[in-house]
């Protein structure tokens, strides 16, 4: 605590955090509301806001850009042909992802076709799980109307996505099926926990029941998730530490949308990983290779 800030360099805002996470694991404050992590749970930042301090983070690095890049254009290639296409996502948050392909689409000679996408979600808390998700819908619905783009749009909130019925999802016989998931994988349980049956295989299995024309599965490439805690602390510090560093070269100190990414988002997934257990410790990324091993499997 003497040695950090959230307002200071890159090693004393890591700091912050990773003391924050220590303090909560401390006084076991780790369950509750702190355990129940998503992205869509904090209410202290609207989409607008988000959207502000998202476009700071993309300035800043190339990653996050090159992955809906890429993801999108595996996506025009295997649509080339289609009238109809359908894109399931799972975790689509704010829909960031879908805006540029959307302009992609709307030039393709012959014109566009019809984009259907289902979004899939963790619920909202409160009583209304689906607000957020439904938001997401209508401003990608403007966005498809400005590009004269046909658009129709399904929600699905949902806590458990491997258990979601290959009849909710609205599947026709005439459309290009795209499934998507961008780093939010490993917001699914694994082996380590008290589930018995995987929820990342049974996942897997499910897309292999959908049976996509084409799958994009973007992950964060990282070894945090071991059950030891000294070791997963460890590994935190190596893959936070490099981002964190990232930010401190490329943008000014005192950028308000900075400090915003820096506490709602990476200082809510380190208070994640260090202060959770069990079932309530939703940040658990994995390598490529395991992710691998696991797709292979699943067929």
């Amino acid at each position: 605590r003497q040695h950090s800030s959230p307002i200071g360099d890159a090693s004393q805002r890591l700091a912050h955090y990773f003391a924050n996470g220590l303090e909560a694991r401390l006084i076991g404050a780790g369950s509750g509301a702190i355990g129940t992590f998503s992205f869509v749970s904090s209410k202290r930042i609207t989409a607008a806001e988000f959207l502000k301090a998202y476009q700071v983070f993309l300035s800043a690095t190339p990653f996050k850009k090159f992955t809906y890049f890429f993801a999108n254009q595996m996506i025009v290639k295997a649509a080339a042909k289609a009238e109809i296409i359908h894109i399931i996502d799972y975790g689509i948050l704010y829909g960031f992802q879908w805006p540029i392909l959307i302009k992609f689409l709307s030039n393709r000679e012959g014109g566009p076709p019809k984009l259907r996408i289902t979004g899939i979600e963790f619920p909202q808390s409160g009583f209304r799980p689906t607000e957020r998700i439904e938001e997401t819908g209508h401003r990608l619905a403007n966005y498809c109307k400005r590009y004269n783009v046909p658009f129709e749009y399904h929600a699905i909130a949902s806590r458990n996505w491997e258990t979601i019925k290959l009849e909710a999802l609205k599947i026709e016989r005439n459309e290009l099926v795209a499934v998507n998931c961008h780093m939010r994988f490993e917001h699914l349980l694994d082996e380590s926990t008290i589930e018995v049956n995987s929820p990342r295989n049974a996942f897997l299995h499910l897309i292999r029941k959908i049976n996509p024309d084409i799958f994009t599965q973007i992950i964060i490439n990282g070894s945090y998730d071991a059950p030891f805690f000294a070791t997963r602390f460890r590994e935190a510090l190596f893959h936070y530490s490099a981002i964190y560093d990232m930010f401190d070269t490329v943008i000014t100190s005192e950028n308000e949308w900075r400090m915003t990414i820096e506490s709602e988002l990476l200082g809510r997934e380190v208070m994640n990983v260090i202060a959770c257990e069990g079932s309530e410790r939703v940040q658990r990324p994995e390598t490529y290779k395991q992710w691998q091993v696991r797709n292979t499997r699943a067929g």
